[in-house]
């Protein structure tokens, strides 16, 4: 489903504002709104904050430049476009200065109107990218790809892709450090929102006041050091995703205004009093069991169920082994500094292997980390890992349960794809494993690997 992009046309012209919304509305992809005087644009922006706003120079009431004042404190995402007459063009042009993105003489040039509309949707884009992007650095967020061969991972991305197209609501279950973020990402990625913003709240890491005026905004004077007004996560996320991180301990007093936003899609900013409204579509994740939080008073019920219209749950670490060798070998090249890449030796992926792994990939990444500043040659070996004896998995005296793959098994996985990452280059890929080319022809041999020519 693609998004379709807002325009608020303000002129006190009903002429005018009827010509525009028939040459706009022509794009399919362009909500168009119109009002004819500046006090008026003021309640609708309140109402439905606007992508782009072609503001005329001259009104009554409220003339373009105090309308376009308060659009840039209140709404800095929105692009401005000024209408003008030849006479005014002198003003349009202050206008650019005070924030405006563009401006328009009168009459109106369909194509140069067009153009301009279209450079300000993509202006406006990019902004946002930016502003997402200053959340996302602070996160080291890392890169977003997914790294899953085991059947547990399989039905995750399964259920993930399928329900991404969709409106609905997706709650995200799992321990700390298994990728719930990465499953929020992949699913907006997979939506007709994909173009939009993506924006992401840790409802953990912020004290009630702090997680209400990061969500919903606030007003300037609403509380102490609230020396202007700033838009909330909700705004900033309009038209795209936003991903609810460990909604679970967000506290009994915010629960009711998240609630009404979930249900409504409108929210005030702290210290406001006029109710606004965006379009986006929510993703959440928790460690925490919330239908027992539910049975213990401490998160609402109603809330529960508007979450999680579809809930995926994410397995352990421990519970999809088949994936490490992978994931390992992931973190080793991703976090590599020196010229001479390391190796991981057999006893270290022994030792990852039968870790019991409580901090799931989060730990495995750290424990890669600190390896490489630990290993003193080419290849890293068991004691670099600094891994816990008391967290390792218990040892199987019988044969592989059903579904979980023996050492070999794991072994083979592991070689078909470090040569499959370097295009079946023997003397790369044997590096890269830490044997010989002999001893990877070997193994090849003994596990029945199909290989193109070697190149």
């Amino acid at each position: 489903m693609v998004r379709s992009h807002s325009i608020l046309i303000v002129d006190d012209e009903p002429s005018v504002c009827f010509l525009l919304k028939e040459e706009l509305s022509e794009k399919k992809q362009f909500t168009v709104h119109t009002v004819n005087d500046g006090a008026e644009a003021l309640n609708a922006l309140q109402r439905h904050p606007a992508d782009v706003v072609l503001l005329d120079v001259r009104m009554p009431r409220m003339n373009g430049l105090e309308v376009l004042k308060y659009i840039r404190e209140n709404h800095p995402t929105t692009q401005v476009i000024m209408l003008t007459n030849f006479a005014d063009v002198k003003t349009a042009i202050e206008a650019t200065k005070l924030g405006a993105y563009d401006f328009v003489s009168k009459p109106y040039n369909r194509d140069e109107l067009m153009s301009t509309v279209l450079r300000a949707m993509e202006h406006r884009r990019l902004t946002i990218d930016n502003e997402v992007m200053k959340y996302e650095l602070q996160r080291k967020r890392g890169q977003r790809e997914i790294i899953a061969r085991s059947p547990a991972m399989q039905t995750v991305l399964e259920t993930a892709r399928k329900v991404a197209p969709s409106e609905a609501f997706v709650h995200i279950c799992g321990p700390s450090g298994t990728g719930k973020e990465l499953i929020a990402h992949l699913i907006h990625t997979e939506s007709g929102r994909k173009d939009r913003p993506f924006v992401v709240v840790n409802c953990a890491a912020l004290p009630d006041a702090l997680l209400e005026s990061e969500l919903f905004g606030h007003e300037k004077g609403a509380f102490t050091n609230a020396y202007q007004t700033k838009q909330g996560l909700v705004e900033v996320a309009n038209g795209g995703s936003l991903f609810l991180d460990e909604v679970g301990d967000i506290s009994a007093a915010v629960q009711p205004k998240l609630l009404r936003f979930l249900e409504t899609g409108e929210f005030r900013r702290v210290g406001g009093t006029i109710t606004m409204k965006v379009d986006v579509r929510v993703v959440s994740a928790t460690n925490k069991d919330l239908p027992t939080e539910v049975k213990a008073g401490r998160f609402r019920e109603d809330l529960l169920y508007r979450l999680n219209v579809v809930t995926i749950k994410l397995p352990p670490l421990r519970e999809r082994r088949e994936d490490i060798p992978l994931l390992a070998q992931h973190f080793l090249q991703k976090n590599q500094t020196t010229r001479t890449p390391r190796t991981l030796g057999a006893d270290a992926l022994q030792a990852l292997l039968t870790h019991d792994w409580p901090g799931n990939i989060r730990e495995l990444e750290h424990a890669i980390e600190g390896a490489l500043l630990m290993a003193h040659g080419d290849e890293i070996v068991r004691k670099d890992l600094l891994l816990s004896p008391g967290d390792a998995a218990p040892a199987s005296a019988g044969p592989a349960a059903p579904g979980v793959m023996t050492i070999e098994e794991l072994e083979r996985m592991h070689i078909e794809h470090t040569l499959k990452h370097f295009r079946y280059n023997r003397a790369k890929s044997a590096a890269a494993l830490g044997i010989t080319v002999k001893t990877l022809y070997l193994k090849i041999k003994r596990y029945g690997i199909a290989t193109p020519d070697p190149a």
